[in-house]
């Protein structure tokens, strides 16, 4: 009888966990964003970043040792890698000081969407667009009592920009690279984005309590989701992957009230809905092209 329980109860189980390892990346991506926004006050967002960068690049350094990368092929297309995901990383925290995170999020999922567009075959794509472009449009502060800041706004829709460079130089990377492109990606933008980061904040980036919750937004916002997406790649199809991660900007939404208490109004939670289902949508159409072209 158990070994029939065990035989029925375990396959579903591991059905299951690619999915609960997914859903807990983007719960420590976002959880670890919140955290970073509590470095603002003592060392502003450009040393949230820096410290972030620094300590993940030196983690998954270790683990990778992607110097061994540094052939002179590669050398270019790994360098702007990098250097798209430090100016994507510090214009997200530069947002973040301006507007809650899940509407930050929403913003930079321009980025994805862009790439998505630009490399589209199928109406129905664009119809997507049109719909996270409606949801985008719901959250612009078009009227002076509106709580959300331009600037923050400008920030997340520049850090979308630099994510959509950051997929395309990366799909190449990792194509010639496999996973040790992304820490050699990470040693890049920690050398592009400490000195701006020690610039801003100085010794203060030191102290001891700062050091220390760096370190811990490091290890939640990079190496943690890392390892778990890793795991999640492995199990999953591509796009069952990108339709999930569609999810974020509620998540962010969900920790940004959790940890920072960002209440959001109704209509921006509708908006950061459609935005959602709009990027799900997207990478729905994007797997049914695949299907058809197979």
């Amino acid at each position: 009888m158990f070994d029939l329980l065990r035989n029925a109860v375990a396959p579903r189980l591991l059905s299951v966990l690619p999915f609960v390892a997914l859903t807990s990346s983007l719960v420590s991506l976002t959880a670890g964003a919140s955290l970073a926004k509590q470095l603002f006050p003592a060392v502003g967002a450009q040393g949230a970043t820096a410290l972030r960068l620094s300590f993940a690049a030196l983690i998954l350094c270790l683990i990778f040792r992607p110097w061994r990368l540094h052939t002179t092929g590669s050398r270019k297309v790994l360098i702007i890698y990098g250097l798209m995901l430090g100016a994507m990383n510090l214009s997200f925290y530069l947002a973040l000081a301006y507007i809650p995170l899940g509407i930050a999020i929403a913003f930079e999922l321009t980025g994805p969407l862009a790439v998505a567009l630009l490399t589209s075959r199928r109406r129905a794509d664009f119809v997507w667009i049109g719909l996270a472009v409606a949801g985008l449009g719901l959250l612009l502060p078009l009227d002076s009592g509106s709580a959300l800041d331009w600037r923050g706004i400008v920030l997340a829709l520049t850090a979308g920009m630099f994510w959509a460079g950051y997929i395309l130089a990366g799909r190449i990377a990792g194509r010639l690279h496999g996973t040790a492109a992304s820490a050699y990606a990470l040693g890049v933008a920690a050398l592009l984005v400490a000195p701006i980061g020690l610039a801003h904040a100085g010794l203060s980036l030191f102290n001891p309590p700062i050091l220390i919750l760096g370190t811990v937004v490091a290890v939640i916002s990079s190496a943690v989701p890392y390892a778990l997406e890793s795991y999640a790649l492995r199990a999953l199809p591509p796009n069952t992957f990108s339709t999930f991660l569609s999810a974020e900007p509620a998540i962010g939404a969900l920790m940004g009230f959790i940890f920072l208490g960002e209440a959001l109004k109704p209509l921006e939670m509708i908006a950061i809905l459609i935005i959602v289902v709009a990027s799900a949508g997207t990478a729905l159409s994007a797997r049914t092209q695949a299907s058809l072209d197979i």
